[in-house]
């Protein structure tokens, strides 16, 4: 079994819609049942804040802390972690001037937030993420991702290193200067990130075939088949360094398309992930609504297994409005799996009857106004 991670208290000071709230948890799974607007989900991505990034929603910090507080937000957590007891906090000061969260660990300022990974990793489940087979490319780029930084905590500085030294020969190249030396050297550094990035990914989607594969098929959540297009397709096989002098050599020929373009026309920020249902042999696009669900829950409920089989602790899972699509079969399959995950998860729904099969394996949370109550 892999080590259970859990919240075991959790403090929040001038976040959305609450003043502040303290929550004393006993490591079970938490229910959070409530009328819309009453919080649910601002809790949920109060914990999603313990992890590198901007938390569930990719909110602007300054949006944060509640309206009227000066903006700024304080979140804290008592942690039994992959590293011991840890006490993590982060937040806003108000009236602070950087765009960015402080996190401290222990008492201690972490130098980036990446450190979060050293203790526990949070995967989450939204319902603004049921478009993603349907949507933009850029939202499977992100998703997927996510998904990677959760097993490679490197996976998120590549990306933003990526994007820098991209958004510097755009700049380059929108000025005319073409100094072979100067863009040549960008371009080398593109080349190193984009394919380590790109191998990052084919390394989870990988991964998470052989999960599917060892486990086979009659899960009330299908399995899904993944890959990846869009940069450098057809060259998996290759060595890295023969992936970058590939790349390298698409930057050199596409400068003055680039140039017209005004950006970057080949590369890792081009790349789509593409969803198969394995067993209908259907794009996850063509499938139903209920059936697309059905098919993003068990790609996150696979990559949590992947994760606790990879660091050997289990991820903690954010799931809201998890219930609401799924009949009374899919519901008690779906607390099933998540016990066998062997980690701590909260789950929000306005129907506390929906989650009635977890029984006492949770404990359940009434939410209103921005307070939190044991149900009765």
């Amino acid at each position: 079994m892999p080590q259970k991670v859990t919240i075991n208290r959790l403090t929040l000071s001038a976040f959305r819609n609450y003043d502040h709230a303290s929550l004393n948890l006993d490591g079970r799974h938490v229910v959070l049942t409530g009328e819309n607007g009453a919080g649910k989900t601002n809790l949920l991505e109060a914990i999603s804040f313990f992890s590198p990034g901007r938390g569930l929603r990719r909110a602007v910090y300054a949006d944060v802390g509640k309206q009227g507080a000066d903006a700024g937000f304080s979140i804290f957590a008592e942690v039994d972690g992959m590293d011991g007891t840890v006490e993590i906090g982060t937040g806003l000061l108000p009236g602070s001037e950087t765009a960015s969260r402080r996190v401290r660990i222990n008492a201690t300022d972490a130098k980036s937030a990446d450190e979060l990974l050293d203790h526990l990793r949070i995967l989450w489940l939204t319902p603004a993420m049921d478009g993603l087979f349907t949507g933009g490319a850029s939202d499977r780029r992100r998703f997927i991702d996510r998904l990677v930084l959760s097993l490679d905590p490197t996976h998120g500085r590549r990306a933003s290193d990526f994007e820098r030294s991209m958004k510097m020969r755009n700049k380059l190249l929108e000025e005319g200067r073409y100094d072979a030396d100067w863009i040549g050297a960008i371009e080398k550094q593109m080349a190193g990130l984009g394919v380590a990035m790109k191998m990052a990914r084919s390394e989870l989607v990988s991964l998470l075939a052989h999960l599917a594969d060892r486990d086979g098929s009659g899960s009330a959540f299908p399995s899904a088949d993944l890959s990846l297009t869009g940069f450098l397709d057809g060259m998996e096989g290759l060595p890295a360094l023969d992936l970058e002098d590939q790349y390298i050599e698409l930057l050199q020929q596409g400068r003055y398309r680039d140039q017209a373009a005004g950006r970057t026309l080949e590369g890792p920020h081009r790349t789509d992930l593409n969803v198969l249902h394995r067993d209908k042999k259907i794009e996850a696009g063509l499938c139903s609504t209920g059936e697309q669900k059905a098919l993003l829950t068990g790609l996150v409920l696979a990559h949590a297994q992947l994760t606790a089989n990879l660091t050997g602790a289990a991820p903690i899972l954010l799931l809201d409005e998890i219930a609401a699509h799924f009949d009374m079969r899919r519901r008690a399959s779906l607390f099933d799996l998540i016990d066998q995950l062997g980690g701590q998860a909260f789950m929000t729904g306005t129907d506390r009857h929906l989650f009635e099969a977890l029984g006492e394996r949770a404990l359940q949370l009434t939410v209103s106004n921005g307070s939190i109550n044991v149900s009765s």
